[in-house]
């Protein structure tokens, strides 16, 4: 009964943090495009997606075609998504048995 309960609240926290990723990429679109010089910091951009909001930084990146051409963005982004996948994945499988 506590996988299910662990599952529900790593899949919510897991969301709320892609919300938070998404908006936090916006915003920084958003003031990159009005020459704003005070910007979201890169290390906090990443550090919401290597905390939970992979997908939503991975979505982000595509609609607001911001921080594309950062290598290392792609590999952080890629590789916290796919930790974060498999470990939803891991939780589903154990919630299952």
């Amino acid at each position: 009964m506590y996988h299910i309960i662990l599952l529900i609240v790593f899949a919510a926290y897991l969301l709320i943090m892609s919300l938070i990723a998404i908006g936090l990429y916006k915003k920084d679109k958003k003031m990159a495009g009005g020459g704003t010089e005070v910007r979201i910091k890169e290390k906090y951009l990443l550090g919401v997606a290597v905390m939970g909001g992979a997908a939503g930084a991975f979505i982000a990146r595509l609609l607001f075609r911001h921080k594309t051409n950062k290598f290392y963005f792609t590999v952080t982004i890629l590789l916290s998504l796919l930790l974060q996948a498999g470990t939803l994945v891991l939780m589903v499988i154990n919630a299952v048995q």
